[in-house]
């Protein structure tokens, strides 16, 4: 989608929708909620996901030219109702995505899993199946490679598995942030985004324990973004900390 709300990136793209609950942070999962309103059977365990159209598929080449024509680069957000690193995407799929990524110079693409263990594996597997690909240990330099820290417990499992991969970008989602966490590699990830949960069940976010990421930033000279307190909705609690906003990049 072009003109996102998401306020750190420029478009979302979904190549496919569905998934499976994983942590904690998935308890109240949004895409889950649309996709049950959508009719769709998409969710939990042994569910097959739903591939989109081709149609939509070519936006991105769209998007690519409109960014190179203007000499700008976007960012997508990819995929914010799956996850590109789910075991239960047929591998084929993937591989059309990656190729996508390739076509598309001028976009970085945002990557954000909670299966960050599954990165490396499947980035081989798309070696395997490309003669001339020149992976594993880089990423095409376009890919921006993220994953979800909603506790201390995620963190200090999530964390290391995403720095096994090199990445032009190593990004967090905190968020939503439900408890204290250090983020112990802090000097190693270039981009933490830091936010609280909406939606009707949100659980609150303690002032704190923001602030607490947003300080471990400025120490190590790290890009801090902050998303939203949360609430009923993305927008009710508003996007300052401290009588800011901090929407730094890297």
């Amino acid at each position: 989608m072009k003109n996102t709300s998401i306020e750190w990136c420029d478009m979302t793209f979904n190549p496919w929708q569905g998934c499976t609950k994983v942590s904690p942070g998935c308890e109240h999962c949004y895409a889950e909620s649309l996709s049950k309103r959508w009719g769709k059977d998409i969710w939990g365990s042994g569910k097959e996901r739903a591939r989109t159209s081709e149609a939509y598929w070519r936006q991105p080449l769209l998007w690519d030219r409109e960014a190179a024509m203007l000499g700008q680069r976007k960012r997508v957000f990819c995929a914010s109702m799956a996850d590109v690193f789910d075991e239960a995407v047929p591998s084929n799929w993937r591989f059309d995505l990656f190729e996508l990524i390739e076509q598309t110079p001028s976009l970085d693409w945002l990557l954000l899993t909670k299966r960050p263990q599954n990165i490396f594996s499947m980035v081989v597997e798309l070696i395997n199946t490309e003669a001339d690909g020149d992976w594993p240990e880089d990423l095409p330099p376009n890919v921006w490679i993220g994953t979800s820290v909603e506790d201390q417990k995620r963190a200090d499992i999530r964390i290391p598995a995403l720095l096994k991969v090199s990445a032009a970008v190593h990004f967090l989602s905190v968020e939503p942030l439900l408890e204290p966490v250090d983020l112990r590699n802090i000097s190693d990830i270039e981009w933490p985004i830091c936010g609280g949960e909406s939606g009707a069940r949100a659980r609150p976010m303690n002032a704190e324990w923001a602030l607490a990421i947003r300080d471990q930033c400025l120490s190590a000279s790290v890009p801090f973004f902050f998303k939203q307190w949360g609430g009923r909705t993305p927008k009710a609690g508003g996007r300052e900390l401290e009588g800011r906003t901090w929407d730094q990049m890297p």
